[in-house]
C-alpha cells in the first residue's frame, strides 16, 4: 500500500518561537513577573536568530502578555506581565474600523456585559469600589468639565463598576468593547447642540445607577444602565447610514 503524503505545515521562525513560549505559559513554567533571558542567551537556545526572537517578542508585547525594556540593569530585558484590557481595547478598536463588527454587534455586547456586571455589582461591590465611582460622578458633574474629559470619566465609571463586580473577564471585556467606540462616542459627544445640557442629562443617570448599586438593587440597576446604554449609542446605531 502506498504511503500516504501529508502536506508539512510552514511557519515562519518567530511564530516558532511564540509557540515555545506560550507552551510555557500553559505548562505554567512561565508565570506573571518572570524575566526572558536576555535575548544573546535565549536566541541560540531556541536556535533562532535575534531578529525573529525579537519579532516574536514585539507580538506578545502587543497583546499584553509581555513588556520590554531596553538597557541595562535590574529592570532591563523583557518580563511577562497581564495587561490584557489595553491589547483587547486596541484589537476591537481596529476590527471595529474595519467593518468586523457592526454599532450594532458593539451596543447589543455592551448591554450583556454591564447589565451582568451592574447587577453582580449590586451584590458585591466594597464601599471603596463606589467611592471611587462617585469621585467620578462628582468630577463629570463639574459645570466646566471638557467633552473628552467626560467621554474618559464616563468610561471609567463604568469599568470601575465593572471591576467591583468581582469577575475580572467581565471588566476586562466592558474595558475593551466601551474602548472600541470611544472615538465615535466623543464625535457623538462633540456634536451635541447643547453640550451642558447633553453632559448633566448623562450624569444623572450615572448618579441613579450609582444610587441602585449602593442600594443593592441589582436588577433595577441593570435595567437601567441597559435603558441608559441604548439612549447614546442606539441613537448612534439608528444614525448609521445604510447600504
Amino acid at each position: 500500500m502506498p504511503v500516504e503524503w501529508q502536506p508539512v505545515r510552514q511557519s515562519r521562525t518567530h511564530e516558532l518561537v511564540l509557540q515555545s513560549i506560550e507552551q510555557r505559559v500553559f505548562a505554567g513554567e512561565l508565570k506573571a513577573g518572570d524575566r526572558l533571558p536576555p535575548e544573546r542567551e535565549l536566541a541560540p537556545v531556541l536556535g533562532v536568530s535575534r531578529s525573529a526572537l525579537r519579532e516574536a517578542l514585539r507580538v506578545l508585547e502587543t497583546i499584553g502578555v509581555l513588556v520590554a525594556q531596553p538597557g541595562r540593569g535590574p529592570d532591563a530585558g523583557a518580563r511577562i506581565v497581564r495587561n490584557p484590557e489595553g491589547a483587547l481595547g486596541r484589537l476591537l478598536r481596529l476590527h471595529f474600523a474595519l467593518g468586523s463588527y457592526s454599532l450594532q454587534d458593539v451596543l447589543e455586547a455592551r448591554v450583556a456585559l454591564e447589565r451582568s456586571s451592574f447587577e453582580a455589582a449590586a451584590r458585591h461591590a466594597s464601599a471603596a469600589d463606589l467611592d471611587e465611582a462617585e469621585a467620578l460622578v462628582v468630577r463629570m458633574g463639574e459645570p466646566d468639565v471638557e467633552v473628552p474629559d467626560f467621554n474618559d470619566l464616563d468610561t471609567r465609571f463604568h469599568v470601575r463598576i465593572a471591576r467591583s463586580s468581582g469577575n475580572e473577564l467581565t471588566s476586562t471585556l466592558t474595558s475593551a468593547v466601551r474602548e472600541s467606540v470611544r472615538p465615535l462616542i466623543l464625535r457623538a459627544l462633540e456634536a451635541a447642540e447643547d453640550w451642558p445640557a447633553t453632559a448633566a442629562a448623562l450624569n444623572a443617570d450615572h448618579i441613579e445607577l450609582l444610587r441602585l448599586v449602593r442600594a443593592g438593587e441589582g436588577v433595577r440597576a441593570a435595567d437601567a444602565v441597559e435603558a441608559h446604554i441604548r439612549g447614546l449609542h442606539g441613537t448612534l446605531v439608528d444614525e448609521k447610514p445604510t447600504a
